[in-house]
């Protein structure tokens, strides 16, 4: 592409206050081709007088009840060749555009996205849930770090805050799957790839994304792994065992509970705990396994890539990967039982699952 038209297009709802610095972020873009910056949402919302005092584009998301739905209106609304996505509580780097169009000089290159991890500012316990989150074996943080800095790897999926698409091909897929309710940007990219388009992820574009902290942390893990098996059932594609074996996460804790109430009541609740073989093996099995667990998740959050890794962070986040695993199991678990039992997987569309407290 020779001086390709750009856009950035920001969804938001009642969050002037971050949207406001995204803005004031994208106004110092080192990207010297033509770029225009875009939000949609609600006619009345608070970001609207943001958005146009900034010099920003508004759009009115037509009363959206989701992420997608928004999105598309944007997308139809913007005339560009590579549109950028991202959120309303993110910090982009002076040369985050920049980072992402170069690629497109490649005709393979369909779509491109980076790396999100907290930003400096965030507060110590997001900074332990950053580090949870690029954790390698057991989170998605093992994709971060694959390859050589400068260099670009095939990925199937990017996040929604960090990410940049041909306008054609969006145009081409019709944009994100109408209606839904979480899990849009997964089912997007599935969508580019069964046209036989290419995406790719560059280790070098960085997006500093604010993390949740829990309770918010708890409650966006159920809603991931909610909508993430809703979209598994309606593109059979995307599954995964691992999506299947984190809804197993939650039903092992409690069987481990159980394992020791019943090594408890097997040795009469006697003051030697260990007097027989049967009592061990109730409280042994589960301690040995929590055992392994933990030192895993240590391994993974030395191996993983956050920038906020150190010891102190390092060694709490266990607490903040069993969190993740277990709300995400529960969302996994509701999800089937919606299937099965529910309104089946039409139930990921609707109105947008949302686990941010907003102004």
């Amino acid at each position: 592409m020779d001086n390709p038209k750009v856009a950035v297009l920001i969804p938001t709802l009642n969050n002037h206050e971050e949207l406001e610095i995204v803005l004031k972020s994208l106004k110092s873009q080192t990207w010297k081709g033509q770029l225009e910056i875009a939000v949609v949402g609600p006619t009345n919302d608070p970001g609207k007088e943001i958005t146009e005092i900034h010099g920003a584009t508004w759009i009115d998301d037509k009363g959206s009840r989701n992420r997608a739905d928004a999105c598309n209106i944007g997308i139809n609304e913007l005339n560009c060749d590579i549109l950028c996505f991202t959120d309303d509580d993110v910090i982009p780097e002076k040369d985050w555009v920049e980072k992402l169009v170069r690629w497109f000089v490649r005709d393979e290159v369909a779509g491109v996205g980076g790396q999100n991890w907290a930003p400096k500012e965030d507060p110590f316990l997001a900074k332990i849930t950053d580090v949870a989150f690029g954790a390698k074996y057991v989170t998605a943080g093992t994709r971060y770090g694959k390859v050589a800095q400068g260099e670009l790897i095939e990925i199937e999926h990017n996040p929604g805050c960090n990410s940049a698409y041909r306008k054609v091909i969006l145009d081409e897929v019709e944009g994100f799957e109408p209606g839904c309710i979480g899990a849009e940007d997964v089912v997007l990219d599935h969508k580019i790839r069964s046209k036989g388009h290419r995406l790719w992820f560059d280790p070098e574009s960085t997006m500093p994304h604010r993390r949740r902290v829990p309770p918010a942390l708890f409650k966006q893990m159920k809603n991931y792994g909610y909508v993430r098996t809703l979209a598994n059932s309606r593109w059979p594609e995307l599954r995964s065992w691992s999506h299947l074996a984190i809804g197993m996460f939650p039903i092992l804790c409690y069987a481990f509970i159980i394992s020791i109430i019943m090594g408890l009541i097997t040795n009469g609740f006697n003051d030697d705990i260990l007097s027989n073989l049967t009592t061990k093996l109730y409280f042994l099995i589960p301690i040995v396994l929590a055992t392994i667990y933990i030192l895993i998740c240590w391994l993974g959050s030395i191996l993983g890539n956050s920038p906020h890794r150190n010891m102190i962070t390092i060694f709490f986040s266990p607490i903040m990967i069993f969190s993740a695993h277990y709300y995400y199991g529960f969302g996994v678990i509701k999800g089937l039982f919606q299937i099965y039992l529910g309104k089946g997987a039409s139930a990921g569309l609707g109105i947008q699952l949302d686990d941010k407290k907003r102004n």
